[in-house]
C-alpha cells in the first residue's frame, strides 16, 4: 500500500476507536435519516393538503347556481401550488412564501398562507431537513473529528518521525484528506439514499437530483480539505480547533446574514402601502370600465360602433358591457403585471447581490445551488405566481366573453330580468396545473452558484498544498 493509503488506513482506525468520533457519525446519521423521513411526510402531507383543497375550489366554482358571469368574475376562484418532489430535500423559500392565490376579476392578488405565518415562530429558525443537515450540521462535525489530523502528529511528535522514515509532506496531507473524505462519504451516504428514494418513488428528475447530490458532496469535500488545510498550518491541536469554529461561524452564519441585510439595503423594495396607493393611482388615469360615461371608454365605445357600423350600442351583435369587461380587464392586468415584473427584477437583483456574497462565504454558494436545483428558489415562486396570473386573465376574460356573446345587453340594462347563466357553461374554466420549470432550466440557474463552489475548492486546494509546504519548512 502506497504511504497515502496507510496513512489515511491509520487514521480511519484511531477514530474508529474514538467513542466521540463514532458517536459523532452515528448521531449525524440518526440525523440525517430524522430528517429525510420528516421532511417526505411534510412534503406529502403538504402536497395532499393542496390536491384536496384544489379539488374542492374546482367543484365548488363548477357547482355555483345560475349566475351572471359578471358575478363569476367578481366570485373568484382559489389556486394552490403543487409542490416539486425535491423540497423535500431542500424546502428554500416555499416556508416564506404563499401557496395559494385568490383570483379575481381586476385585481391580481399576492399568494397566501405561508408555513411561517400560520405555524410556531419557530418555523423561522428553520426546518429539520436534509439539506440543512448537510449545509450546516456536517461540516461542524468534521471540524470536531478532523480539526487534529495533522496538528496531532506535530503536538505529539510522530510527525519527526514519519518525515524521518522518507514520508513527504504531501502525502501526510493527502493521507490525511483521504481519511477525512472517507467520513464525509458516511456522512453522505443517508442523503444518496434519501435522494435515491426521491427519483424511484416520487419521479424526481434525475439530472437535479445529481446536481443535489454533486453540489453537496463537493461543499463536504471543501470542508475536508479546509479541515486538513488549517490543522497543517497549527502546532496545536486547539488553536486549530478555534479557528475552524470561527471559520465556520462566519462563513455559515454571520457572512449569509449579513448578505440578506445588504441586499435588501441596496436593493430596497417598496412597502405594500406604497405599492398599493401607486396601483391605485395609476388604475384611476387609466379608466373605469363601470362607468359609461368615463373618456377612454366613450372613446372605447366610439372605436367599436364604428367597428360594427353601427350608431347605437343597442344595435350590436354582441352584449357592449361583456366588451367593456374584456378591455377594461386587458388594461388592468397589463399594469398589475407591470407592477409585478418590476418587484420580481428588484427581487432578481437582490438574489444576484447574493451571488456575488458566494464569493466570500461558501455556505451562500451551496444554498443557491441546493435550492436552484431543488426548484424551491425565486425562480420557481416567480414561475407559480405568473403562470397563476395567466389562467386569472384566461378565466375572467372567459367569463367577459360569456357574457358578451351569451347575454343581451337590452337585458343587462333591465334591473327586471334575471339575465344568468347555467353553471355548465363555466364548468372546467377554473382547472389549473402548475407547471414546474424543465430540469435544463434549473440546472442554468444553479450554474453561478456551482462556478462559486467550484472556485473555493480551488482556493481549498491551494491552501492544502500551502500547507504541506508549511510543514516541510517546519521541520527543518
Amino acid at each position: 500500500m502506497n504511504p497515502i493509503g496507510r496513512i489515511a488506513l491509520d487514521e480511519w482506525r484511531l477514530l474508529w476507536r474514538d467513542r466521540v468520533a463514532v458517536m459523532g457519525l452515528v448521531l449525524i446519521t440518526l440525523l440525517s435519516v430524522t430528517a429525510a423521513l420528516t421532511a417526505w411526510h411534510h412534503r406529502e402531507a403538504a402536497d395532499a393538503d393542496r390536491a384536496h383543497h384544489q379539488s374542492r375550489a374546482n367543484q365548488e366554482f363548477d357547482a355555483q347556481p345560475d349566475r351572471h358571469p359578471h358575478r363569476m368574475v367578481h366570485y373568484g376562484h382559489f389556486v394552490f401550488r403543487a409542490l416539486n418532489p425535491l423540497a423535500a430535500f431542500d424546502p428554500g423559500i416555499d416556508a416564506y412564501t404563499g401557496q395559494a392565490l385568490f383570483l379575481e376579476g381586476h385585481r391580481q392578488n399576492s399568494a397566501n398562507f405561508g408555513d411561517v405565518r400560520q405555524s410556531s415562530l419557530l418555523v423561522r429558525f428553520g426546518h429539520l431537513t436534509p439539506a440543512f443537515v448537510l449545509q450546516v450540521l456536517a461540516p461542524l462535525l468534521l471540524v470536531f473529528l478532523g480539526h487534529g489530523v495533522v496538528a496531532r502528529e506535530r503536538e505529539s511528535g510522530t510527525l519527526r518521525t514519519l518525515l524521518a522514515q522518507g514520508v513527504r509532506p504531501r502525502h501526510i496531507v493527502l493521507g490525511k484528506l483521504l481519511a477525512l473524505c472517507g467520513l464525509a462519504s458516511l456522512v453522505m451516504v443517508p442523503t444518496t439514499l434519501a435522494l435515491g428514494g426521491l427519483v424511484i418513488g416520487a419521479n424526481a428528475p434525475v439530472w437535479p437530483v445529481l446536481a443535489l447530490w454533486a453540489g453537496h458532496a463537493a461543499w463536504l469535500l471543501l470542508w475536508a480539505m479546509a479541515v486538513t488545510a488549517v490543522s497543517a498550518w497549527f502546532a496545536r491541536r486547539r488553536d486549530a480547533l478555534l479557528c475552524l469554529l470561527a471559520i465556520w461561524t462566519v462563513a455559515v452564519i454571520v457572512l449569509p446574514r449579513i448578505a440578506s441585510e445588504s441586499a435588501a439595503s441596496a436593493h430596497a423594495l417598496p412597502t405594500r402601502f406604497e405599492t398599493d396607493i401607486a396601483v391605485a393611482w395609476d388604475l384611476a388615469a387609466l379608466g373605469d370600465s363601470h362607468n359609461p360615461d368615463d373618456p377612454y371608454f366613450n372613446a372605447f365605445r366610439q372605436r367599436v360602433l364604428a367597428q360594427y357600423r353601427v350608431a347605437r350600442v343597442e344595435d350590436l351583435p354582441v352584449n357592449y358591457k361583456g366588451l367593456m369587461g374584456i378591455e377594461g380587464e386587458r388594461m388592468t392586468s397589463a399594469l398589475f403585471d407591470r407592477y409585478a415584473k418590476v418587484s420580481f427584477d428588484q427581487q432578481a437583483r437582490q438574489s444576484r447581490w447574493m451571488d456575488t456574497f458566494g464569493l466570500v462565504s461558501p455556505a451562500l454558494a451551496i444554498r443557491r445551488l441546493s435550492m436552484g436545483a431543488a426548484g424551491t428558489d425565486l425562480e420557481g415562486y416567480r414561475r407559480f405566481l405568473e403562470q397563476g396570473e395567466r389562467h386569472r386573465y384566461r378565466l375572467v376574460q372567459a367569463l367577459n366573453t360569456l357574457q358578451a356573446e351569451r347575454l343581451t345587453y337590452a337585458d343587462d340594462r333591465n334591473p327586471a330580468k334575471e339575465n344568468r347563466l347555467a353553471p355548465t357553461a363555466w364548468q372546467g374554466e377554473a382547472e389549473f396545473h402548475h407547471e414546474p420549470a424543465p430540469p435544463g432550466d434549473t440546472l442554468r440557474r444553479a450554474i453561478p452558484a456551482a462556478a462559486a463552489l467550484a472556485l473555493w475548492l480551488a482556493v481549498a486546494a491551494a491552501l492544502s498544498l500551502a500547507g504541506s509546504r508549511h510543514l516541510a519548512g517546519s521541520h527543518r
